[in-house]
Formats: C-alpha cells, sequence, structure tokens
C-alpha cells in the first residue's frame, strides 16, 4: 500500500516479488485500502485539482495528455524536483477562463509569492500566468525557443530529402525503361531454338536498380535521413561517422550548413555562463541580423517569434531557470501512464496522482 501512495507504479509490477494476485489486489487498493471512495476531492477532480501548500517562489505551467488525448494544463513547483509536493494544480483543459478559475482558488497571499513562472510559447499560458501570478516574472523556456530554430532547418533538411528521394525515383523509371528496351533488342537477335550456351549472356529483365552511393557507403536520401539527429546537437557531440557524413552532407548542401550554423550560434548564446541579459540582447540582435541575411522565411517567422517576446526569453539569463522541472514531471506521468497501458478510470488516476505528485 506504501508503495503505491508513494510511487508511480502499478499493482501489476508488485506481483512477481510479493506473490500476489495483481488484478485482486489493485481492486482491494482502490476499494477498501486507499481513501479513493471518500476522496473529497472526487466530485471536482476531472475539472480541476489545487494543491495550495505546494505552491512556492519558482513555479512552471505545461499542458499533458492524461487519457485519450485530452489535455490538461499542470501548474508545479520547480523545488520539488518532480517528487512528493511537485504539483500545485491540476486543470483540465487549456482555456484561460477555467485555468485561471482554479488557481484563483488558491489565496492571494500564497500566489503572491510566486516569483518566476517558465513556460514554453504559449499565448493562452502567457495570459493565465499573468491574471494568476501578479508579481511573477515570466521566462519563456530557452529549449522552446531552440526548438523553433530548429524545426526551420529539419523543414529544409527534409525538403532536400524529398527532392533526393524524388531524383532517385526517376533514375529507377528512367533504368528500367531502359532495361526493358535492351531486353527487346536481345530478344529479337536471338536466334531460335539455339541451345549452345556459348555466347554473350542475355539481358535480366528483372536487374535491381543499384543507386549511387557516397565515399560512406550512404544513398543521398539516406544521408539526409541519418544527419537528423547530428544537426540537432554541438559538433564537438559528433562521432567520426557523424563528422564524415555530417561534411559530405554540407558539401552538397550549403544551405543546410548556414541554417545549422545560425542554430548552433543561438545555442551558444544561452550556453555562455557569463552572459548577462545586457550581453544577451546585443547577442540576439546580431542573431536576428544573420537570420535576416540568410533570407529563409521559415527562419524569419521563428526570428519574429522570438523578437516579439524577447525580454521574457532574456529572462533566463537572471536565474537560468528553463522549464526542465515540468517536462520531467510530465514524462514521470507519461511513463506511469504507460505501466497501466492506458488510463480507464480518469478519476481513480487523478487520485493516484494526488498521493503521489500532490
Amino acid at each position: 500500500k506504501n508503495s503505491l501512495d508513494t510511487s508511480p507504479i502499478t499493482a501489476r509490477s508488485l506481483q512477481k516479488p510479493y506473490h500476489i494476485k495483481a488484478d485482486e489486489f489493485g481492486r482491494a487498493y482502490k476499494d477498501h485500502l486507499s481513501d479513493f471512495r471518500s476522496w473529497k476531492h472526487i466530485f471536482h477532480a476531472r475539472e480541476w485539482l489545487i494543491f495550495p501548500r505546494n505552491i512556492g517562489p519558482n513555479l512552471s505551467i505545461d499542458e499533458t495528455a492524461l487519457s485519450n488525448g485530452d489535455l490538461y494544463t499542470i501548474v508545479s513547483n520547480k523545488d520539488a524536483h518532480g517528487g512528493k509536493g511537485a504539483l500545485v494544480a491540476i486543470v483540465s483543459g487549456t482555456k484561460v477562463e477555467d485555468v485561471v478559475a482554479a488557481l484563483m482558488r488558491i489565496h492571494w497571499y500564497l500566489r503572491c509569492k510566486v516569483r518566476e513562472v517558465t513556460m514554453d510559447f504559449s499565448e493562452g499560458m502567457h495570459q493565465i500566468v499573468l491574471q494568476s501570478f501578479p508579481y511573477a516574472t515570466i521566462t519563456l523556456d530557452r529549449f522552446h525557443m531552440q526548438q523553433l530554430a530548429t524545426d526551420p532547418m529539419q523543414e529544409l533538411r527534409l525538403k532536400y530529402k524529398k527532392e533526393a528521394q524524388k531524383e532517385q525515383n526517376e533514375k529507377r523509371k528512367l533504368f528500367k525503361a531502359q532495361l526493358a528496351e535492351k531486353y527487346e533488342k536481345s530478344l529479337k537477335r536471338r536466334k531460335k531454338g539455339k541451345k549452345d550456351k556459348r555466347g554473350r549472356k542475355p539481358i535480366r529483365k528483372n536487374k535491381a536498380y543499384v543507386p549511387e552511393r557516397l565515399s560512406n557507403g550512404d544513398t543521398l536520401p539516406e544521408l539526409l535521413t541519418r544527419t537528423r539527429y547530428s544537426l540537432m546537437v554541438s559538433p564537438e557531440k559528433w562521432t567520426g561517422t557523424q563528422k564524415e557524413r555530417m561534411k559530405l552532407l554540407f558539401e552538397r548542401y550549403p544551405d543546410l550548413e548556414k541554417a545549422y550554423s545560425l542554430v548552433h550560434s543561438l545555442r551558444m548564446i544561452f550556453s555562455n555562463t557569463r552572459a548577462t541579459w545586457i550581453s544577451g540582447y546585443e547577442s540576439m540582435q546580431n542573431w536576428f541580423d544573420k537570420v535576416r541575411e540568410f533570407g529563409n522565411d521559415s527562419f524569419n517567422t521563428a526570428a519574429e517569434t522570438i523578437k516579439d517576446r524577447l525580454d521574457e526569453v532574456l529572462n533566463y539569463f537572471i536565474h537560468r531557470a528553463t522549464n526542465a522541472s515540468a517536462e520531467s514531471l510530465n514524462s514521470k506521468i507519461k511513463q506511469f501512464r504507460a505501466q497501466l497501458r492506458g488510463v480507464v478510470d480518469i478519476d481513480f488516476f487523478l487520485y493516484r496522482l494526488s498521493m503521489i505528485f500532490g
């Protein structure tokens, strides 16, 4: 019972070590051993759950799917590090009015203690924080910002991949057409009733097309597929084979090299441990100039999105806060849901979450 109260595990995971019947024990825990049947929040759990005691000066806000893709907004305490006391609120949906109404149930004195809230670029969550935590500084997560720049780069890679696949398909069709033509000509040249096996071998009609391979053994579409991960990390993390692939990639696609340079330079701005709000502002202005020179529409859109909320992006340099704690909590919830192979009883699942993280 204590294990189920404090850990995101299922009754089935206790079957082998404790030699129990998991299904029977699971039902017994739900109906008798736990306080679920007398839980005072059971009537509104699906709509909202709040844990005022868990509020602290540093919060995160994010959304996650608990069942059948239904989204819930989760406010969590960063200082709990994804353990007991991490949950501040779980609210059904992402509608600003509903989430604010639930958070307003927490006394204003406690909400005024919040000093910083980290979040992604969601406009809805931005409004929720402004209305619910009036004295909090909003810090946009640097990793979500980097993702905004990474997406156009991967979009460019996929564009070149489709072009390479199309070209390869056209070459395959041309090869088959030429092969069929040669086969027909060889049939006309062949003597009828010939039994002697000597002479030129007949052309095979089903001969396979062999695409051109690069020096590392990849075809061009394979090269563009296998460099996906390498484009997302710094060059010092590349292995020997990854360095070879990236060299081949950048030789053939200079635009991808420029796009990677933009993404990497953005990463370096926020990885600089000596950077301040002011120096970060200057670096970002230089980065915007580089994006403008590159002239890619998707990159320009990403840059404009960041520029519109640059102050909140640069707040990262005050306390170096990210939304990693919220992502970690979401990951734990998803792993718990995966152990259950889907959530059948949403009320009981929320009860378990409140016991473990609330």
